[in-house]
This record gives C-alpha cells, sequence and structure tokens, in this order.
C-alpha cells in the first residue's frame, strides 16, 4: 500500500501537497516524494523517511509550480532504496511526472520486455517506472505532434491495461496538456476525485483517501471507476472514459486495516464498516458463553471495531494499551526483527486495567503472529487473569500480490497453523476470527452497488484472473531474491486448492 496524489492548481500547490501528503502518511513510512511542474520546468523532491523529515523550507521554496504529484511509499517491490522514491519524472513525450499506489506481479518480465523490445531502460526496481515507460512508449508511436487529444491518452492507458498485470492506481501530469487518472481494471486500489473552487479556474485534485480532500477543503466530485482513465486538460475541461468491462473487486483489506476511518473508499464508511466488522464478531463471542470483564483495542485501527463490539455485547471498554505515536505501523516495517523490537516501544500497558480481569483484545488482524504473542505476553505481565484475543477479520492465509507485502503462504502463521496451534503460539486463553462472509456484509452494506472485493489473502481467489501457481512462486523467488533470501521449493506454493481463475 502507497498514498498516492495529484493536485492541479492555479498558482503554488507545493504546500497543498505536502499537506495532503501528511494525510497519507499511514499509508506508507519507507519514502516520499513530490514533483511539480510550474509551466517551464519539473522540480523534485524525494528522500527516504517520513514526510516531515524528507521536505525542508528549503525544498518548499524551490518547488514552484501550479501543478504536483506527491506519493508516500511502503515497499513491496525492489530493495526500498532513494532511487525507488516515488514519483517519476521523464522529458519523453513534453515531459511527465507519475506517481501510482498498487503492485505489478510482471514488473521484473515488464523491464526485460522494455529493454529487449523497446529500447527503453527502467533504472529503478519501482513498478511505476515501468507503468510510465509502458505509457509514454505507446503515446509516441502515435506520432503526436502538439495535439494531444482524448483518443491518445486512452489508448496508452489501454497499453497499460494489456501489459501490467497486479493492481494500481495512478496520476500523472503531462507537461502543459493536463493531469491525468486511472484505475486498474478491476479498481483494486482506490483513487478519488475532488474539485476545489478558487479563482477563474477549478482546482482539482487525485487521493488515495477521501480523508485528504476534506483537510485540504476540496468538494468530493467521485471515486475513479475500475478501468476509468480521467484527463483534466489545461483548461480544466474533464474527460473521461472506461476503458475495461472487467468486474469491480475494491481491495477489502482496506477496510480492514489501511485505510484511515475518517475516509470513504468506493462510497463506504471506513468507520461504518469497522463497526459492522465489530458488531457481526460480537455474536460470535457471545456463543462462546465466556465471562469477559473488559474489551480493550489494540490501537489504533481496531478501536472502531471494539467499541462497537463492547457495545453489542454490553461490556465495559478500556483503553488499556497506549500507544507511542513516534513509532511507525509495525505491520508495514521491513523486517521481522524490526517489527518483535519495535512492538515493545509502540504499545505500554496500563497495570491498573488488567489486574485480575478477563480482558478480550480486539486487533485487526493477525499476519505473521508475533505481534500478536508480544502484546498478549504484555497484558499477562501487566497482571490479566485471562487474555482473549479477537481479530475481525478472518484468517491471512494467501499472499497479496495487489501491494501488501506479503510474498509468501510460508509467512503467515493462518497458513502454516491450525487455530488452536495459533491459539497456543500467541499464548492466548481464547482465540475469536471473524468469517470471510462477515466482513463481505459488512463492507457491501455500505454500498450495494460493489457486487464483490478482493479477498485474496483470504480466500486464495485472485480476481485479476492471471494468478497461477507458477506467478506465484516466480514472484515469491524474485522478492525474497530482493531480501537475498535462499530460492524457495515448490511445496512452498500452495493455493489449498481454493484459488479462482474467474
Amino acid at each position: 500500500m502507497c498514498g498516492v496524489l495529484g493536485i492541479f492548481g492555479n498558482d503554488y500547490v507545493a504546500q497543498d501537497v505536502y499537506d495532503a501528503l501528511i494525510t497519507l502518511q499511514h499509508r506508507g513510512q519507507d519514502a516520499t516524494g513530490m514533483i511539480t511542474f510550474d509551466g517551464k520546468q519539473f522540480h523534485t523532491k524525494k528522500g527516504l523517511g517520513l514526510v516531515k523529515d524528507v521536505f525542508h523550507t528549503r525544498d518548499m521554496l524551490r518547488l514552484k509550480g501550479h501543478a504536483g504529484v506527491g506519493h508516500t511509499r511502503y515497499s513491496t517491490v525492489g530493495g526500498g532504496g532513494a532511487e525507488d522514491a516515488q514519483p517519476f519524472y521523464t522529458k519523453v513525450f513534453f515531459g511527465v511526472m507519475m506517481a501510482h499506489n498498487g503492485n505489478l506481479f510482471n514488473v521484473y518480465d515488464l523491464k526485460k520486455e522494455l529493454w529487449e523490445k523497446d529500447h527503453r531502460f527502467v533504472n529503478s526496481s519501482c513498478d511505476v517506472e515501468v507503468i510510465l515507460e509502458v505509457f509514454t512508449k505507446a503515446l509516441t508511436k502515435q506520432r503526436i505532434n502538439k495535439d494531444l487529444k482524448f483518443d491518445h491518452l486512452c489508448k496508452a492507458t489501454k497499453s497499460v491495461f494489456k501489459r501490467a498485470q497486479g493492481a494500481y492506481s495512478v496520476v500523472a501530469y503531462i507537461a502543459k496538456h493536463g493531469m491525468i487518472a486511472f484505475r486498474d481494471p478491476h479498481g483494486i486500489r482506490p483513487l478519488i476525485m475532488g474539485k476545489r473552487k478558487t479563482g477563474l479556474l477549478d482546482e482539482y485534485i487525485f487521493a488515495s483517501e477521501s480523508v485528504t480532500l476534506d483537510v485540504l477543503g476540496f468538494e468530493f466530485v467521485r471515486d475513479v471507476k475500475a478501468g476509468e482513465l480521467i484527463w483534466i486538460d489545461e483548461e480544466r475541461k474533464v474527460h473521461s472514459k472506461v476503458l475495461s468491462n472487467k468486474k469491480h473487486t475494491p481491495c477489502i483489506f482496506e477496510h480492514v486495516y489501511f485505510a484511515r476511518p475518517d475516509s470513504m473508499l468506493d462510497g463506504i464508511s471506513v468507520h461504518k464498516a469497522r463497526m459492522r466488522m465489530g458488531e457481526k464478531l460480537a455474536d460470535k463471542i457471545k456463543k462462546s458463553g465466556l465471562k469477559i470483564d473488559v474489551v480493550m483495542p489494540v490501537p489504533d485501527s481496531s478501536r472502531t471495531a471494539a467499541i462497537a463490539l463492547a457495545a453489542k455485547l454490553k461490556l465495559p471498554y478500556r483503553e488499556g494499551l497506549i500507544k507511542n505515536r513516534y513509532i511507525g505501523r509495525t505491520f508495514i516495517m521491513p523486517g521481522q526483527e524490526i517489527r518483535k523490537k519495535s512492538i515493545h516501544y509502540k504499545l505500554n500497558a496500563v497495570k491498573l486495567e488488567f489486574e485480575g480481569k478477563n480482558v478480550l483484545l480486539v486487533d485487526d488482524s493477525i499476519v505473521r503472529g508475533n505481534t500478536s504473542k508480544a502484546i498478549v505476553q504484555m497484558c499477562k505481565k501487566a497482571g490479566a487473569k485471562a487474555i482473549y484475543f479477537a481479530s475481525y477479520s478472518p484468517p491471512v492465509k494467501y499472499p497479496c500480490l495487489y501491494g501488501v507485502d506479503i510474498p509468501t503462504s510460508q509467512e503467515l502463521i493462518a497458513y502454516t497453523h491450525t487455530h488452536d496451534e495459533i491459539q497456543k503460539f500467541i499464548e492466548a486463553d481464547a482465540l475469536f476470527y471473524t468469517d470471510v462472509k462477515d466482513i463481505f456484509d459488512s463492507c457491501k452494506k455500505g454500498n450495494p452497488k460493489i457486487k464483490s472485493f478482493c479477498m485474496a489473502c483470504f480466500e486464495g481467489k485472485y480476481p485479476t484472473g492471471d494468478v497461477t501457481p507458477e506467478v506465484l512462486k516466480k514472484v515469491a523467488e524474485e522478492r525474497l531474491s530482493d531480501k537475498s533470501c535462499a530460492k524457495i521449493e515448490d511445496d512452498d506454493i500452495n493455493l489449498g486448492g481454493q484459488m479462482s481463475l474467474a
């Protein structure tokens, strides 16, 4: 997951881009970047780390222009070095700056193909540079002079759809020709369009989450549709067209974990969806007959579900785990050892809330299990009589090829362990998971028009229809190679007979 945005304004947009990146910081902590265009040239600043640490006053003064593209990076492909920080820029075809959120699982094949067939060299291991090269190559093939038309952009976008496998929401600006945004044919990653009336020309924004529009004072226009291209030309005329007829399957994990609760994605309130997830989980816990004294969230993303769960069970809700807000989100930290160490800095228990009590801990998910185990141990050390652990997402069993850094099933405790084994491993006195149907219904109720979601990490059903066991093995080997790990064996990739290519 990453945070992506583009702002097409009237004058100086760098401050707005900076503020927008702050609202998307939760989507990526590895790196950030911004490129602006002032009508004559592009200005770039990128670096490793948080937004507040990368951009300084001298950078903001230099980043002039009425158009800007920004990004917060969470590494999934490549080594995650500074050379992979987005956005990217090319001088080809007037000059184009581009950023995206998502993941291409055929990125290495495309890099080779671009060099051998198109004679274009991709310098980084970041997949957006591949998208940029595919897109601009398709434009140059059309032999366009200065008269860029919407049909030219449609053909270039279709070329990306044809060659790029995976999930991607893209924002780009073409020098003196306007801003474009498009979403992959299945609309897996979110992208939202907004407008602000200032001066003679309207200002436009594209962002990963609606909270960005709220903070910057943009009016929500709509979500970019699956497979849709939108072009806002220099006169601020909006052109749009859906270029694919694939089924819209947005990522459900956005609502479980990644998105901010104050965001709306595809017409669904993240806050409301998590409340419904908590209520449905409460029904399952009630049947267990356990004596529970208090409900506590594992901050922050699980707070909404925990409040709803406690209310449904008519139990006290308490904040017993206090978060150090200067530590990042441990799930998206690179490396297992960093995650293990960081959890002790990230959370601390309020002993008075635990001593002698049967505590129900509510968390968004259990991925690898180590964080959950450390939290349970912490709570028992604080004096809890019993710790019951509840995940308001189903067991995560399968790798994600669409933007979440889960490269192999072997890393996922629910794939390699039974329910009872997981409970024993994390040292909980009881363990609860919600059902796939429950989270599906929780999200669908927010927007009945959406008939399906990408739930590949839970079910092993990949909506793009091009994920085979061979693809999974190859992607896992490529990612493990990036981390200097040994080659995996054939039986490390097993879809459990549940994968669907539909």
